[in-house]
């Protein structure tokens, strides 16, 4: 129970990699806010399941439900985990203003406006986690957008580090390869796990677990010395 009576938020935390991390830093001893978008049910199950869990609904699309996120904070917060965020696959010549205004948005100022709000609520040496995505360094074909409002998220992070660190606040970034989550799955067929696990050393996809238990161990007492970074929670995707 290591983080018995720290307070912790998560953005995007009703599935996937943002729900594993809300259960694992409530199996470690934080109480929890998360968000959700759209998975009503999902939230309300967690909340029923994990005990010490709050769901708030929140749009990333929309600042103004930034507000509704910070209700249940007003006693303070240890750790913020930046993890919501949608993919794009449009190629460069196809892309809209408002496309790029939505997946900027949605990945990169919005996570950067909850920093700033929750920067004056953490507690002197809390944790700041931003997932990202290996594509920052494997980009492919459509992923502009999705790259571009990621790589940006590290450059934020790189920031945040330096302006915090002061109070003893640590800032990083993770940043996932191929996990099976609901968005790897709708973003590629089937055959591409496969070809990502032969590809990885250690010979399969990520879970959604692998990524919680990095995030967990940078929001942990261990990680005290690690700021301004990025950890690649890959399985030797890249080596």
């Amino acid at each position: 129970m290591t983080l018995r009576g720290k307070t912790a938020l998560v953005t995007g935390g009703s599935r996937g990699i943002g729900r594993a991390i809300v259960e694992r830093l409530a199996a470690d001893g934080a109480r929890v806010v998360f968000t959700y978008h759209t998975g009503k049910d999902a939230a309300a199950e967690i909340m029923s399941c994990v005990p010490g869990t709050v769901a708030v609904q929140a749009d990333q699309a929309d600042l103004e439900t930034l507000d509704a996120m910070f209700e249940p904070l007003d006693d303070g917060l240890d750790i913020l985990v930046n993890n919501a965020a949608v993919s794009s696959q449009i190629p460069i010549a196809d892309i809209t203003e408002a496309e790029f205004d939505r997946v900027l948005t949605i990945n990169t100022k919005f996570p950067l406006m909850v920093i700033r709000r929750a920067a004056p609520l953490l507690r002197s040496g809390g944790r700041i986690i931003n997932v990202s995505t290996l594509n920052t360094v494997v980009p492919g074909p459509g992923l502009a957008l999705y790259c571009a409002s990621k790589a940006a998220l590290e450059q934020v992070t790189a920031v945040a580090a330096r302006e915090l660190g002061p109070r003893g606040i640590t800032v990083n970034s993770v940043s996932p390869g191929a996990t099976d989550t609901p968005m790897f799955r709708a973003a590629n067929p089937p055959a591409v796990a496969a070809q990502m696990a032969a590809i990885t050393a250690l010979q399969r996809v990520g879970t959604p677990d692998d990524v919680a238990s990095v995030v967990a161990f940078l929001a942990g007492p261990d990680s005290g010395w690690l700021t301004g970074g990025n950890l690649r929670a890959t399985g030797g995707l890249i080596v």
